[in-house]
């Protein structure tokens, strides 16, 4: 049961520290994005995990709290993990995550519950893009009912120094 940390483990590692964040989020057609900003702290969890907490303003107002596990599975050979938030009761599994040749870029898909048509579940894709050491972006995106994937939301994270 005692695992040792493979290349992809610690590839998560470079998440690990202090981060502030801006998002822009569509709200639908024909309306404006609205603009959030927060922060998150991400610590690992015995070199094979980390654990992203966060912090911020949500579309329409208010303040909610957030937290990311991301691991790597060696007999998938996926990244893998969760993420919940204050705002809502769905449990976001990423059930199979890659990582591009480069290591730059790390794609997750998860399912979740529809934001445009309540009672439905939708597929979604996060790609979280490393621009260097201490700046990244998270871009997600949900894929409609046509199989084209369309972008909901852009964040975008700098290491505090």
């Amino acid at each position: 049961m005692n695992s040792e940390p493979q290349k992809e483990h610690r590839w998560l590692q470079k998440f690990i520290g202090e981060w502030t964040h801006e998002s822009e989020m569509a709200m639908g057609p024909g309306q404006p994005a609205e603009r959030m900003k927060g922060t998150e702290r991400v610590r690992s969890l015995g070199a094979l995990w980390i654990l992203a907490e966060g912090e911020g303003e949500m579309p329409g107002g208010g303040q909610a709290t957030t937290l990311l596990t991301l691991g790597y599975d060696p007999k998938q050979k996926r990244y893998v993990g969760t993420w919940i938030g204050s705002m809502m009761t769905h449990l976001w599994v990423y059930d199979g995550g890659t990582l591009d040749a480069a290591g730059r870029v790390l794609t997750l898909e998860a399912q979740g519950p529809s934001f445009t048509d309540e009672g439905k579940m939708a597929r979604y894709r996060d790609v979280i893009e490393f621009k260097s050491d201490d700046h990244r972006v998270l871009t997600a995106h949900v894929q409609g009912d046509n199989g084209e994937w369309t972008r909901i939301m852009t964040a975008t994270y700098r290491r505090k120094k």
